[in-house]
């Protein structure tokens, strides 16, 4: 009877010890799983960005090389890419003033031009991107880039030959 309760005792702590590991492992890969997940979700961030980035900088781009006259003109503020009345039917260059999806907010850091107007946007999120190669060629700038602050989507018109 003694040999019996003594090899029970021994027999417990095992398996405290057995459900203790597996609550260590059970942690561990539900830490790994919400890391996947965070950088997953970080990753289409990113991906947003440069889609609206480069609708962005297509409609500066159109905005510039489709002014009436021989003196281009970048837009005076964004709202002047959603309705552009400088013609007899007003010009359509985006949808809908986007939100920066890094920071969720409408507010976009504005490059303006040397000679007025506003040639690109930028988000103001200081946040370092997972993102640091294999960009496109339009986007070759953003390389090794240390937040997403510095990835700016700008025209800059091409210098004529000479």
């Amino acid at each position: 009877m003694v040999k019996h309760l003594l090899l029970r005792k021994k027999q417990t702590g095992f398996t405290y010890l057995a459900i203790l590991f597996a609550i260590a492992v059970a942690g561990a890969m539900l830490a790994k799983t919400g890391l996947d997940w965070s950088q997953a979700s970080q990753r289409e961030k990113e991906r947003e960005l440069l889609f609206i980035g480069n609708e962005y900088r297509k409609a500066i781009t159109l905005y510039y090389e489709r002014t009436p006259g021989a003196v281009k003109k970048y837009p005076e503020k964004l709202e002047n890419l959603l309705y552009d009345t400088r013609y007899l039917t007003p010009q359509r260059y985006l949808r809908k003033l986007y939100r920066d999806p890094i920071s969720n907010r409408a507010d976009w850091g504005l490059v303006m031009a040397p000679e007025g107007g506003i040639m690109g946007v930028h988000s103001l999120s200081n946040a370092a991107p997972v993102k640091i190669t294999g960009f496109t060629n339009a986007d070759s700038a953003f390389e090794n880039s240390a937040k997403y602050s510095d990835w700016v989507f700008s025209y800059i018109p091409p210098t004529p030959v000479k």
